[in-house]
């Protein structure tokens, strides 16, 4: 038995006063509102309705009973309405793990369009580099920048690709002077990130030469990479995303443009596509939208 639907029968056979009638409003027959109701009594082992063949009455129970159920389905009915908001106006806390260069040097250029848009979602952003468990830790969504994505578990959306290019801001570049090839690149100041210790920097026609990086500067965040390449401390690697408005502004300039250090792909992350809360699903659109943009 079905016992939800039994209680809408239920309910329904009280309020239309009568099995016909309860039958009508429910599209079905009186012999199936009969044996809903005869099988709600049976589970329950009680009389729900005094009935005959001119009039039917509540007992006791069926009062009782009568009085739950409208409560209960009530509040089944409100919770699905409610689901079915949230997907129509996506809304509610949309927690989000980021890599710390996203939430300290790109967040300011999509975040707010995205609350304009969707003034009901609440963000809270996690910045750290290392991937977290979406599920134990509870996020909702990952953004990772990283080489191509290995196989895993979680649903993985592609947002773009940035090539990862060399900058340095125009102070230095006025001070020491442009490199006029790789070789060149020894003689000057190298900024590196994490482990690095060399760079292969790749040509337009697929060439590839490598550089051993005598670094005059190294730290394990982005922020202090582009901090000081701002400040004119030497050349350093940042994705074409990463450093798009500093190229466009002349904070940075391009260094040997006609190489790069690879690709770096920007992925949205997140445990499962179906049945996809619409917070997630609007919120990795309008990042593959930003980014797409920007390619």
């Amino acid at each position: 038995m079905n016992q939800m639907l039994a209680m809408r029968v239920f309910r329904c056979i009280v309020e239309a006063q009568g099995f016909s009638a309860a039958a009508e409003r429910l599209d079905t027959t009186h012999s199936s509102v009969s044996r809903n109701l005869q099988q709600l009594e049976s589970v329950l082992g009680v009389r729900l309705i005094n009935r005959n063949t001119r009039r039917m009455s509540l007992t006791a129970a069926g009062e009782r009973y009568y009085t739950a159920c409208v409560d209960i389905l009530d509040r089944v009915d409100a919770a699905s309405q409610a689901v079915t908001l949230e997907q129509e106006r996506p809304s509610g806390l949309l927690r989000i793990s980021s890599p710390l260069v996203i939430g300290t040097l790109e967040l300011a250029r999509w975040l707010p369009a995205f609350q304009e848009r969707y003034p009901d979602i609440q963000v809270d952003l996690s910045c750290s580099d290392p991937l977290v468990d979406l599920v134990a830790d509870g996020f909702d969504v990952a953004l990772r920048i990283c080489g191509p994505l290995a196989d895993s578990s979680l649903v993985a959306r592609l947002l773009s690709v940035s090539p990862l290019v060399l900058v340095a801001a125009p102070a230095y570049v006025f001070k020491r002077g442009l490199p006029r090839g790789v070789a060149e690149l020894n003689d000057h100041r190298l900024l590196t990130y994490a482990s690095a210790t060399q760079w292969v920097l790749v040509g337009e026609a697929g060439e590839s030469s490598t550089v051993d990086c005598a670094s005059s500067f190294h730290t394990d965040t982005i922020t202090a990479l582009h901090a000081c390449a701002l400040a004119g401390g030497g050349i350093a690697a940042f994705t074409l995303a990463t450093v798009q408005d500093d190229l466009l502004t002349g904070r940075l300039v391009r260094i040997l443009p006609e190489y790069t250090l690879g690709q770096r792909h920007y992925y949205a992350l997140y445990p499962h596509a179906r049945n996809l809360p619409a917070k997630v699903r609007v919120f990795v659109d309008y990042m593959a939208q930003y980014y797409g943009a920007r390619n």
